[in-house]
């Protein structure tokens, strides 16, 4: 007998127009004009097919925030660690993994996604390196580095430039480096590093790129290796040297410590997802900064009130989420919210949908700050795999929010918005560039 998930009741399905009947049918987020638009395609899912297989992808997208909600809260019968696999380089794993072996150092599986009861133990090994302290002790600094970025682009005096390729991107990148320890001026190869990494969650790749992506991820591997030896002989103040060294102390008073390959998973993905997620988040500020009519004027207005402006941050969050989606494999035969799944399916649940679901968030596409409720999205996703570095990333959005405030007015796109380019991806939904215009705020 399937496991009833969802509350054991069927959402009541919604008529369509002829319309959304259509995209329904035709529809897939492999397609990458649905991918740059997405919110039409996934209102017709959350309306008339709120578990909707898509046929292209050959995954169940779960779009509903309830849904979702359930889904992520059951690490038992909705695998992370199989999803994720499933997914990693799809169609393509094993010659991937094979390339890794031989020319990256090893293979090493992401340990975070992973599922209880290994999941927690590395949880709470990864947390080491994300406490509340850490994090308050970095604002100081990240303020100083987001300010520098900003000034260099506004000192060069010509009112324009590309706020992705030339803000936030940069900007992302020498945060982590600083919070990791690593080169400074490597900027392009882990830019580089990073797109080869979120390529093999996002479904988009042919043999010869995922060998590209494959080599350039050997690449990091052996950079990151090097760093991670040199920490084991001499500690530093940095977030390699706390996972290399991170240890807990078990209900037996025994100590333990991340093994040699874990802690290189867990500081590639400290390092992609620290830059990569956080940099789209950015990019996307500055895409509704020049097309949403008010967005700058309500930047302002909040920029000196700490509370407001991080209301605005968590309204930017839930309005523009990073990650589009996630992956989760069913351990067992399931029925969520009606629809039977079977065992071994591929699902992803799209955040992107969750956060515009109409009965949570009433005129989901209105961007309201004074929401009640502005702390359910699920931009971070949830449950055990909730992100671990979440507050970091709100501090790093929200410094750069008040910096790009600070620095810049009366910004607009430099090219039409028809023009505007998404990284080929079902996993983010990441600008590629983003030419605008700006004038230097004085004072």
């Amino acid at each position: 007998m399937a496991t009833q998930i969802s509350q054991d009741r069927t959402s009541e399905r919604q008529a369509l127009t002829a319309e959304q009947e259509e995209l329904l049918e035709a529809g897939s987020l492999a397609d990458t004009d649905i991918q740059a638009r997405p919110h039409a395609f996934y209102t017709a899912m959350r309306r008339g097919d709120p578990i909707h297989y898509d046929a292209r992808l050959g995954s169940w997208l779960v779009t509903r925030h309830e849904d979702i909600s359930a889904v992520q809260s059951d690490p038992v019968t909705f695998s992370v660690q199989h999803g994720y696999s499933e997914q990693q380089a799809r169609g393509m794993r094993d010659e991937f993994e094979a390339y890794l072996r031989e020319h990256g150092g090893g293979y090493f599986p992401d340990a975070i996604m992973s599922d209880p009861p290994y999941h927690t133990r590395i949880r709470k090994l990864m947390e080491q390196a994300f406490t509340a302290h850490r994090v308050k002790e970095l604002e100081p600094r990240i303020t100083e580095v987001v300010r520098g970025v900003i000034a260099d682009v506004v000192e060069r005096g010509d009112g324009k430039c590309d706020a992705v390729k030339d803000i936030a991107i940069p900007l992302t990148i020498r945060v982590i480096v600083e919070q990791l320890g690593l080169d400074q001026g490597m900027e392009d190869e882990i830019s580089r590093w990073s797109v080869a990494v979120t390529a093999q969650i996002g479904a988009m790749q042919s043999r010869e790129t995922m060998l590209q992506n494959a080599a350039l991820i050997a690449q990091l591997q052996q950079y990151l290796i090097a760093k991670m030896k040199a920490c084991e002989e001499n500690p530093t103040e940095d977030m390699i040297s706390d996972l290399v060294h991170a240890e807990v102390t078990n209900a037996d008073g025994s100590k333990e410590k991340l093994t040699f390959a874990e802690a290189v998973s867990l500081v590639r993905a400290t390092l992609i997802a620290g830059n990569d997620t956080t940099a789209t988040a950015i990019g996307n500020l500055f895409y509704v900064l020049t097309t949403r009519p008010g967005m700058a004027e309500l930047l302002d207005s909040v920029v000196d009130d700490e509370r407001q402006l991080n209301r605005f941050i968590e309204e930017h969050l839930r309005s523009e989420p990073p990650v589009r989606a996630l992956s989760r494999m069913t351990t067992r035969e399931v029925t969520v919210n009606g629809t039977a799944i079977p065992a071994h399916a591929h699902m992803l649940l799209v955040y992107g949908s969750g956060n515009d679901d109409e009965s949570v968030f009433p005129e989901p596409r209105k961007f309201d700050i004074t929401r009640q409720n502005l702390g359910r999205h699920v931009a971070f996703g949830g449950g055990p795999h909730r992100c671990v570095g979440l507050a970091l990333a709100r501090m790093e959005v929200k410094v750069a929010a008040r910096e790009i405030a600070r620095q810049m007015k009366n910004m607009a796109l430099a090219i039409p918005e028809s023009e505007i380019r998404y990284t080929p991806t079902v996993a983010t939904r990441t600008i590629e560039s983003l030419p605008i215009t700006f004038e230097k705020r004085e004072g």
